[in-house]
């Protein structure tokens, strides 16, 4: 019975080419918007490194994409970015890293892209790296081990094949 038309409107009335700017418009500034919220004016700033003091003992594993900074005791697998082992930090498990730094103790295999002991480490354990740095003074009992992918427990060293002679 009753409906809302146009023609009661309140809104001041124009001719059809300017209210048909209108609508255009309207939607284009959204439009215009959007590719300034998709590009970032300013990178955003890179969190700090989580840090495990050396009052702390942690039984399980840590999976990160940021850094860690142990400098307690840790019984279980590491996997982060950046992993910095302090020299108070004993670490009873597997770490996994783009970049490893160990300046403590290490009870179990180690795997990253760089890995550097320092004059202070302790590891026991396996190597996997892409590069490595052993400074003097750093002990190390186990293998170390030369990947292009050492992230990946799977991957391996392309083997030298021979070839096959022909019958």
């Amino acid at each position: 019975m009753f409906s809302k038309s146009k023609i009661n409107d309140p809104a001041p009335k124009s001719d059809a080419s300017a209210s048909d700017a209108t609508v255009p418009s309207s939607a284009a500034a959204p439009a215009a918007t959007k590719p300034n919220e998709f590009k970032a004016s300013t990178p955003k700033a890179k969190p700090p490194a989580s840090v495990l003091s050396s009052d702390l003992h942690v039984t399980g594993n840590m999976k990160t994409t940021g850094d860690i900074q142990v400098e307690g005791t840790v019984e279980g697998d590491i996997r982060a970015h950046l992993l910095t082992i302090g020299e108070t930090a004993t670490i009873k498990g597997e770490v996994i890293a783009d970049d490893v730094v160990i300046n403590g103790r290490i009870v179990g295999r180690v795997r990253g892209l760089k890995v550097r002991l320092t004059s202070t480490a302790r590891v026991e354990g396996d190597i996997i790296h892409k590069t490595i740095a052993i400074e003097s003074g750093a002990h190390f009992e186990g293998s170390v081990q030369r990947q292009d992918d050492p992230l990946n427990p799977g991957s391996k060293s392309a083997p030298v094949q021979k070839p096959n002679p022909a019958s």
